[in-house]
């Protein structure tokens, strides 16, 4: 009966007015099932291009790669409309149980509602047509761990002065190699990172770029670490073809700065890829090295920085860092001075040493530290400093309990099998 009364009153008012027939036709009931069944299928169909699109989004994010923003914004969107038209339809299966036969009796209402959902319908099919995206994602480089900065580097007078001759010198246009040299394990691959560092917080250069040589030289090594932190994909197998490829990299960077850390023979640039000098005046190579043959009369560098022992208030510095401020005003202070003499001047024996003794405060503890550091080495490890010898043996021997021993030497016996040749890895050995 409702539905004759209506459909009669929409007859009359569609003969004396179109534009009231315009407005009353939205109370028809059959306009408003059909709008809102559209709704639903619209939601549907968002919900599973959503799905989908989440599902891209997690295989890219596993992948290690960055979401494009207007991927996030968009599933932000499509989430927040699909809501709204979840809560209306929601509360319109809730509100139609007390309408008789679907047909409220409050006809302003139906058309108020009619009106939502064709709203609701139109949003929905916007963010759809909205989510044709022609990527979802894209390649980051990670940041280079090996350039990471020591949390322990003290800008000692004799460094710093040492690094900003080298910061001089990468600035003068005509200098193209340069290098550190010094002993082993003095401290030049840590100021080499903290002239990275440096250089990058100056805008000197645009990249800057890491690898250690060592005395094995692997070539494909170099080229990987290299490439990595450029994200370059090598789809070349032989080196000769990595080289060029990495050659045409380097050669579209305006300013680099390539870190070539333990050099010990000659290394052949270009076999690398490494164009420098007259081939690309912005690439820049900084070399370390223990011999300075090794920079000069091999590699042909330019200018040379020799890196020596720290001094003995630097080195009393450090160790007090190290081991704790609390031996300086207490009765280990003489003791602790005389072990961290012990150490030469040497960043990684003080280092060492410090951390063995740190936090106990008994003086025969100490004492028992110095006399041992003060034996002769009986090391026949070539390349290791004698000092640098009895801090690790120190450090081994001061270790609670077989177990931590143990760990200690499976880890040397592992580096010597994976790691370069005569490295510090052979320092295991000290328990026999």
């Amino acid at each position: 009966m409702a539905e004759i009364i209506v459909t009669i009153v929409v007859e009359v008012i569609k003969c004396l007015a179109p534009p009231a027939y315009r407005q009353i036709s939205y109370l028809r009931e059959s306009k408003y099932a059909s709008n809102l069944q559209i709704l639903r299928t619209e939601v549907e169909n968002l919900k599973s291009e959503r799905v989908s699109t989440q599902h891209k989004v997690d295989e890219a994010e596993r992948k290690g790669e960055e979401i494009e923003e207007n991927v996030k914004n968009w599933l932000a969107r499509s989430n927040n409309v699909i809501e709204e038209a979840d809560k209306f339809t929601n509360d319109e299966a809730t509100a139609n149980k007390h309408c008789f036969k679907g047909l409220c009796s409050n006809l302003k209402t139906r058309r108020r509602l009619i009106k939502e959902a064709v709203r609701l319908r139109d949003a929905i099919v916007e963010v759809r047509e909205a989510g044709r995206f022609d990527s979802i994602s894209y390649s980051t480089i990670p940041e280079d761990t090996l350039l990471m900065s020591n949390k322990d580097y003290k800008a000692f007078e004799s460094r710093t002065s040492i690094l900003n001759k080298i910061i001089d010198a990468l600035k003068n246009p005509d200098v193209n190699m340069l290098g550190i040299y010094g002993m082993g394990k003095i401290g030049k691959t840590t100021l080499a990172k903290e002239v990275a560092t440096r250089a990058e917080n100056d805008k000197l250069f645009d990249q800057v770029v890491f690898s250690e040589v060592s005395e094995s030289q692997d070539i494909r090594k170099i080229q990987g670490e290299i490439a990595d932190k450029l994200g370059l994909k090598f789809a070349e197998e032989s080196e000769l073809g990595r080289a060029r490829r990495l050659y045409d990299r380097l050669k579209k960077e305006k300013r680099i700065l390539v870190i070539l850390d333990n050099i010990w023979e000659n290394l052949d640039l270009k076999a690398v890829g490494i164009p420098h000098g007259n081939y690309h005046k912005g690439c820049k190579v900084l070399l370390t090295a223990r011999s300075i043959d090794s920079l000069s009369k091999k590699m042909d560098s330019q200018q040379n920085f020799l890196i020596g022992a720290l001094g003995e208030e630097e080195a009393w510095s450090l160790f007090k860092k190290m081991a704790g401020d609390y031996v300086e005003g207490s009765e280990l202070k003489w003791v602790a001075r005389d072990v961290a003499k012990e150490c030469a001047g040497l960043p990684v024996s003080i280092v060492t040493v410090a951390r063995a003794l740190r936090d106990n405060n008994s003086l025969f503890y100490w004492r028992d530290a110095l006399e041992q550091l003060r034996r002769p080495s009986s090391t026949n490890f070539m390349n290791i400093q004698p000092a640098a010898y009895k801090a690790i043996k120190l450090s081994y021997d001061k270790l609670a309990g077989e177990e931590l021993k143990n760990t200690f030497l499976l880890i040397g016996y592992t580096a010597i099998c994976c790691g370069p040749p005569n490295s510090l890895a052979q320092l295991p050995t000290i328990s026999g």
